[in-house]
């Protein structure tokens, strides 16, 4: 989901709520703590040059059992996110902590906004030989790119 989109849905919510895709609900007392711009520079497997940014949102559960999100007030904090840090029409990412800090892709289902498990994924399938239903050919042994 891009930052547009959730300033849609957010503009006629009555509510904000998040769940994981297990339909675990965030706890309604919830903390968006920050939100921010996150930008990777990085080389992949096959040895090209990439640069990816995303719109960062953190999700913190406090014993703060009054505290209710409202959507305006989230979207004051993103108004004023994109203002302050020139936040472009990114892709939200968004940490919440269960076991550990998990990163999530954004995704909404009419009612709630579901935190979706991201994966990981060859970025140089070509040079690195990768069959399309052969997991890990990419960074094996021998593979011929790592």
């Amino acid at each position: 989901m891009k930052l547009s989109e959730i300033k849609t849905i957010l503009n006629t919510a009555a509510s904000v709520n998040f769940e994981l895709e297990n339909g675990t609900k965030v706890p309604e007392h919830f903390h968006v703590t920050e939100i921010g711009v996150i930008t990777k520079h990085f080389i992949d497997c096959g040895g090209k040059v990439r640069k990816e940014k995303v719109a960062n949102f953190q999700l913190w559960d406090a014993n703060d059992f009054e505290h209710r999100l409202k959507p305006q007030k989230l979207m004051t904090i993103i108004s004023l996110s994109e203002k302050v840090l020139g936040m472009e029409d990114s892709e939200i990412e968004v940490e919440y902590q269960t076991d550990t800090i998990g990163k999530y892709n954004l995704g909404f289902n009419g009612t709630n906004f579901i935190l979706l498990s991201k994966k990981t994924a060859c970025l140089a399938q070509e040079q690195c030989g990768v069959i399309e239903n052969k997991k890990d050919a990419c960074c094996t042994p021998g593979g011929g790119c790592c």
